[in-house]
């Protein structure tokens, strides 16, 4: 059994958290950066983190898919709750850029990036990184986050352009390999072109995965994750493991993990 980090699980909307949490810990998962996603979220995801001490690291944000839900002062509330209780979190996120026609029909290109480079100096000002959603903005979000100059960060389950895969690598940023690893196609292909210390794995659950057999996502799916990647990769687990964990670590300063 290997040690295992999902490094991208929204756990407060995990039906039953307890037994995902254990299920988890039954196939090598040794912590998980549980990501919140507006103000409410990052409150549960602080309570749940301090529930399962150095297993569960809590990291903060506010998703552009929430923005079109919120006013300008509670866009204002949500980050001064970030900053108030940024001591208590490994990572900004998540955050990022969404250009899905329906997200933009609620919350503009522009309103997504003044946000984004709020976070972002959020993540600068206290040492962050920073955890980026990149839907159909990849090169967007790309420019904005370097633009920011913040020094770490992650493209979470990326499917954009090899011309902007290579500019994340380039400037030492990180991607995630998630459970689509299995089928899809651009996803396979940014994990097939992502070097082994620029990779992480992920779960996002409870996202639902599959082409002809769906399932909803749970934490402990991270090992679909790593069995992808390494079948892909043309890499033993064992490698992939230890690889992706190392950089989890390192770049989320986990310190109750021991290698």
């Amino acid at each position: 059994m290997y040690q295992l980090v999902d490094t991208h699980a929204h756990l407060d909307e995990l039906d039953n958290l307890n037994s995902a949490v254990e299920e988890a810990k039954k196939v090598g998962v040794v912590a998980i950066v549980a990501v919140g996603s507006n103000q409410k979220s990052n409150g549960r995801i602080l309570e749940i983190s301090q529930r399962y001490t150095s297993f569960v690291y809590p990291a903060l944000g506010l998703h552009p898919w929430e923005l079109g839900k919120l006013d300008p002062s509670r866009i204002d509330d949500a980050l001064e709750f970030v900053e108030e209780n940024i001591a208590e979190a490994v990572a900004i996120g998540e955050i990022g850029l969404d250009y899905d026609k329906r997200v933009v029909k609620v919350a503009a290109k522009d309103l997504q990036k003044e946000v984004l480079r709020r976070l972002l100096e959020l993540g600068v000002k206290y040492a962050k990184p920073a955890i980026i959603h990149s839907r159909y903005a990849w090169k967007d979000a790309l420019q904005v986050v370097q633009d920011s100059g913040i020094e770490k960060a992650v493209f979470h389950w990326f499917t954009g352009f090899s011309s902007v895969l290579r500019g994340i690598i380039d400037a030492g940023y990180f991607v995630s390999a998630t459970p689509a690893t299995e089928y899809h196609e651009e996803h396979r292909r940014a994990v097939r072109e992502t070097p082994l210390d620029r990779l992480l794995l992920e779960t996002d659950s409870p996202v639902t995965y599959g082409r002809e057999l769906r399932y909803q996502s749970q934490p402990a799916d991270v090992l679909r994750a790593l069995k992808a990647a390494a079948e892909l990769k043309e890499v033993a687990q064992a490698t992939i493991a230890q690889r992706t964990t190392r950089n989890a670590v390192g770049l989320f300063t986990l310190l109750g993990i021991k290698l």
